[in-house]
């Protein structure tokens, strides 16, 4: 019996499209719910294609799945079912695309074309580790790069091991209430979560529902998840406390959850060991032509043609080949690095992709018309997927190996507008999220803005948070005391989740000018996080570091000091040297403790090194170390490096975090304030001026950023028309 090929996670990574065997009649009361790229994709169907192995059953997506809106949005009952409505086992899934793997590459170097079976699969070296993993952990997660292999190698794992287990798959977020329902009424099943950063955030995956399906015997009920490195990354330890450690809870659920997996890494290239495995199969093409380019990329990436789609997108600008769809494509991979999971309707991209095209030269690309763009961009590359996946009726989202393509510029305004005013509730809390983490306040404003009129849970915390970050750290306190308030009361004082809204209340008291209010709030606080949640707990030391900095700030500096100290020992015993909190609080430690210039100095260029080698020059303690040696500089009267220095600085700050970031603000005034002290008092004037005007429609009234500028302002010597007017 032939096989329907699923729509996977809002897309369906297949082979071209025929019928086979299928009846045309049979077919078509499927195809509406049915994923596929290629020309068909563009049409009111989807295809059908047949596959070997699985004889008895068809497997298909549960009726249901809708198209609403700007955006497709899966039904709640789309889960992979056989043609009966049954779950099936692990035995029955034999293809592996049916679990979410890349098809591969059906166009080797002879010219041929072979969409039959998948390749052979080739033993990966963390095997072992991910049977072992699996056979005593309830949650494991496969983490690699986009076509690294992940899905393919969890697949072949999980049948090796678990044959007669349920093999339930939600075919997106609405799903995931109804997987674990039928998973936790199996004796045995697999709850299958391919790409897990689709099923997290406002209505996905907690803790709460990973505890309710365990099993009392290991292997029994197994959650087996995949996610890319990049989502992954999001949530670990760099992300959890910023500049300031203000969002350090911000997305405290979906990391939780996360720490409840036993992860797994695969490697994107591969080993010698590997390559010798794979050596032995020379009798598939495929494999032959992937191993040829393997030194350059990973076998596996080779064989879903990842670099070709990527070099595909980026020719098609040329003048004449396919700009629009290069334009359309473009417009997709941003709705996705916008935080936007949900695939985006034709229509929608046909209004987004516009302004992409004008950006590149409008009608002097001679683009193709729309229609013509669509189906470009929908075929398949040698059998295994285009640049965009899915079909008219469901919408389309970006193949992901675009997603983290080198050299892509910031997710513009234009597009990120458009969404926002467009999507739903949960996808503005999405979007609202990532803009947080990725350090643009104003547009997570915005989403968590619309999340939190939808009545999303938690959109009202990150609201608050992301507020106060955006510059306006009063009206952030105010609502975090009424959400403190509210939490006491559901909660009690002792839940996590009262203490994380107690340290935000606490850090904005501080930040809308109040440190010795701060101050106090934080040592209650850590106090009562040691008590409920352990000395050693990540919450109770950042409390105590806040405790330390407003102490600083309050006018006690030694004290501070001595605080940071202790508190450096502690770290370095819990977390390690290598740790964003470690790094942050050396830095704090340098600046309270400065003595000796001399050593100073070379503390702060030691902790550069290691915080660039641990994060990255972007990362925004990497940024807040070169603030720190810039500072040091200008103390120590050399005021043209320190000019230099923050002039470096606001350049990477606006590049990272935008013009209208406050960290980007303060390092403008500190450029003008350098310049001013450097004889340069013209340049520090108008610096001043247009930093002040930006700063005021940013900025609340009375925030410490808009007093130092009218203070430098007042600072500086008067002005040539100041002189002209004197009498």
């Amino acid at each position: 019996m032939p096989v329907l090929l699923v729509r996977e996670n809002g897309r369906v990574r297949g082979w071209p499209a025929y019928l086979g065997a299928v009846g045309l009649g049979a077919a078509a009361l499927a195809l509406a719910s049915v994923w596929t790229s290629g020309a068909w994709a563009t049409g009111i169907g989807a295809a059908v294609t047949t596959f070997s192995g699985l004889v008895a059953e068809r497997l298909q997506p549960q009726r249901g799945a809708a198209a609403g809106g700007d955006t497709a949005r899966a039904g709640g009952d789309a889960l992979l079912r056989t043609a009966e409505g049954r779950i099936p086992s692990l035995r029955q899934v034999d293809r592996p695309e049916l679990a979410g793997a890349h098809h591969a590459d059906g166009h080797p170097a002879d010219g041929s074309r072979t969409p039959g079976a998948a390749p052979a699969y080739i033993r990966r070296d963390v095997e072992p580790q991910l049977r072992e993993a699996l056979g005593r952990a309830g949650f494991v997660l496969l983490v690699g790069e986009s076509t690294a292999g992940k899905s393919r190698l969890a697949h072949e794992v999980a049948r090796a091991l678990f044959p007669r287990h349920a093999f339930v798959r939600p075919l997106g977020r609405a799903a995931l209430p109804q997987a674990l329902r039928v998973a936790g009424t199996r004796r045995r099943a697999v709850l299958w979560l391919d790409d897990l950063e689709e099923f997290l955030g406002a209505g996905g995956l907690t803790t709460a529902m990973l505890a309710a399906l365990a099993a009392p015997v290991p292997g029994r009920r197994v959650v087996l998840a995949t996610m890319r490195t990049q989502e992954f990354r999001r949530f670990d330890a760099r992300e959890e406390s910023r500049l300031t450690g203000s969002d350090r809870d911000a997305w405290r659920a979906q990391r939780d959850v996360l720490r409840q997996a036993q992860v797994v890494r695969l490697a994107r290239h591969w080993s010698a060991e590997e390559r010798r495995r794979a050596a032995a199969h020379a009798q598939d093409p495929r494999i032959v032509a992937a191993l040829r380019a393997g030194e350059r990329f990973g076998i596996a990436e080779v064989l879903a043609a990842g670099p070709e789609l990527l070099a595909a997108w980026h020719d098609a600008w040329t003048p004449g080949a396919n700009p629009r769809g290069a334009a359309v494509v473009a417009a997709a991979v941003d709705c996705r690095r916008a935080g936007l999971r949900s695939p985006v309707s034709r229509e929608r991209l046909r209004e987004l992709h516009r302004p992409y095209l004008l950006e590149r030269g409008g009608g002097d690309l001679q683009p193709e018309p729309f229609d013509d763009a669509m189906n470009w961009a929908c075929t398949a590359v040698y059998a295994t997927s285009g640049l965009l996946i899915g079909n008219y009726t469901q919408g389309y989202t970006a193949f992901d190996y675009l997603l983290g393509a080198p050299g892509l510029a910031p997710v513009p305004e234009h597009l990120w507008q458009s969404l926002v005013a467009r999507v739903t509730a949960a996808e503005a809390y999405d979007m609202g999220l990532l803009a947080h983490q990725e350090g643009r306040p104003r547009r997570a404003a915005e989403a968590l803005s619309r999340a939190r009129l939808g009545g999303v849970p938690g959109a009202d915390f990150l609201l608050a948070i992301t507020v106060g970050d955006a510059g306006r750290p009063r009206r952030a306190a105010a609502d975090l005391a009424g959400i403190t308030r509210r939490r006491e009361d559901r909660l009690g004082p002792g839940h996590p989740d009262t203490l994380a809204a107690r340290h935000q209340l606490a850090f904005f008291t501080g930040e809308a000018g109040n440190p010795h209010a701060a101050a106090g709030r934080f040592a209650a606080l850590a106090a009562d996080a040691a008590s409920v949640l352990g000395a050693d707990h990540p919450d109770t030391l950042a409390a105590r570091h806040e405790l330390a900095y407003f102490t600083g700030e309050s006018g006690a500096p030694a004290e501070a000091a001595r605080q940071l100290a202790r508190l450096l020992a502690d770290r370095l015993r819990v977390q390690g040297p290598d740790d964003p909190q470690v790094l942050a609080t050396r830095r704090s430690l340098i600046w309270y403790r400065a003595g000796e210039p001399a050593r100073t100095e070379a503390e702060l260029a030691e902790l550069l090194a290691d915080a660039e080698r641990c994060l990255g020059p972007d990362d925004p303690h990497t940024l807040a170390v070169r603030s720190s040696r810039a500072a040091f500089a200008a103390r120590a009267g050399r005021t043209a490096e320190a000019a230099a220095a923050w002039e470096s600085l606001v350049a990477d700050r606006t590049r990272v975090v935008g013009p209208d970031h406050p960290h980007t603000i303060y390092a403008r005034l500190e450029w003008a304030r350098a310049l001013a002290s450097s004889a340069r008092p013209e340049e520090a004037r108008a610096l001043l001026t247009r930093t002040l005007g930006d700063a005021r429609a940013l900025l609340e009234p009375g925030h410490r950023h808009l007093r130092l500028a009218r203070e430098l302002l007042a600072d500086l010597p008067p002005g040539r028309r100041d002189i002209a007017d004197t009498p």
